[in-house]
């Protein structure tokens, strides 16, 4: 947990990697959207990129700008609800929602956009390398019913299994599979920590999966995976859910504001405006935390430390 001297009325979520994605859209900051108070208010997904983004925010924040910081744990889609309500003043990292955009950006216009995270986000599916340099044909579409017998678990109901996370991350995997006709069956680890484990252990064991991921994503250092060729992108070719048949885009992840704390929010909002970093600086935060078991804010002290040129520009 973060430092003594920040008062939060509400428990402060742990960042921790073991968080599920808990559904919190009826709790709510007290420090959110507060006109002339130096508080802020940022929402944290479940997964441990975003974790990072949101530690180093609030430490630069507390130690530098003189904040207080609070956290409310959200799902993707109730965390915009939650934004454009005010009961959270920042998301800093966004995978692409154009529904909620469109209603709460260009619409309602209760929440604006902050700018580029700087981080590409890409979802695809992955086999380990191990695997795929045994079997290289692995990689593409439409070779994976010929592995699906080597990929059946007790949980896949005698088809291949396709290994997701959490059933509300985003995914099309349902549809892919069904669209591409694949005879496989996705299973749901639950969250993003559940899934990890799972892949450490078949990795561990030189199982075959394959699985649901993503990056900018701090496993790849300990677990090396190939990605699976899948149909290419067109125009609209995922525009309609339920006829998905091609890849996942490249996303460069967004940052979005409350639009009163947009307005008024002072120093902060400017900082978190300003707040750009790489993939390597998201990684680098994410192995700590994650990996190496140092505190969010021990991790956020560590890279703070070492990258002082980087986050001086942020600050107002």
């Amino acid at each position: 947990m973060f430092r003594g001297r920040i008062t939060a009325v509400l428990a402060v979520l742990a960042l921790t990697t073991g968080c599920g994605a808990a559904d919190m859209t009826r709790q709510a900051s007290p420090f959110a959207n507060a006109q002339g108070a130096r508080t802020v208010t940022l929402s944290v997904p479940s997964w441990v990129g975003a974790q990072a983004n949101v530690a180093v925010a609030r430490y630069l924040l507390e130690h530098e700008l003189g904040y207080h910081v609070d956290t409310v744990q959200m799902d993707e889609v109730p965390a915009w609800d939650a934004l454009s309500q005010g009961r959270i003043d920042a998301l800093l990292e966004d995978w692409g929602h154009p529904e909620q955009e469109q209603r709460y950006v260009e619409e309602k216009r209760t929440v604006v956009r902050g700018g580029d995270l700087g981080v590409t986000g890409h979802i695809g599916w992955f086999v380990p390398a191990y695997f795929a340099e045994r079997h290289p044909d692995v990689t593409h579409w439409k070779n994976l019913n010929k592995y699906a017998d080597r990929l059946r678990t007790a949980e896949s109901g005698g088809k291949g299994q396709l290994l997701d996370g959490s059933p509300a991350y985003v995914t099309n995997d349902k549809a892919l599979v069904k669209n591409l006709k694949l005879d496989y069956q996705v299973v749901f680890a639950g969250s993003e920590a559940a899934q990890i484990t799972q892949i450490k252990q078949f990795a561990k064991e030189k199982k075959p999966f394959l699985t649901y991921w993503y990056t900018p994503q701090w496993l790849f250092e300990k677990v090396p995976m190939t990605e699976v060729r899948l149909p290419p992108r067109t125009e609209g070719c995922d525009a309609d859910p339920e006829k998905v048949a091609c890849a996942y885009p490249h996303t460069p992840l967004q940052k979005y504001l409350n639009a009163d704390f947009a307005k008024r929010g002072g120093e902060a909002a400017a900082f978190l405006k300003r707040f750009r970093w790489t993939t390597e600086d998201q990684n680098e935060v994410s192995l700590l935390i994650a990996d190496r078991k140092l505190t969010p804010e021990q991790a956020a002290e560590k890279w703070v430390d070492g990258h002082r040129s980087t986050w001086k520009r942020w600050l107002p």
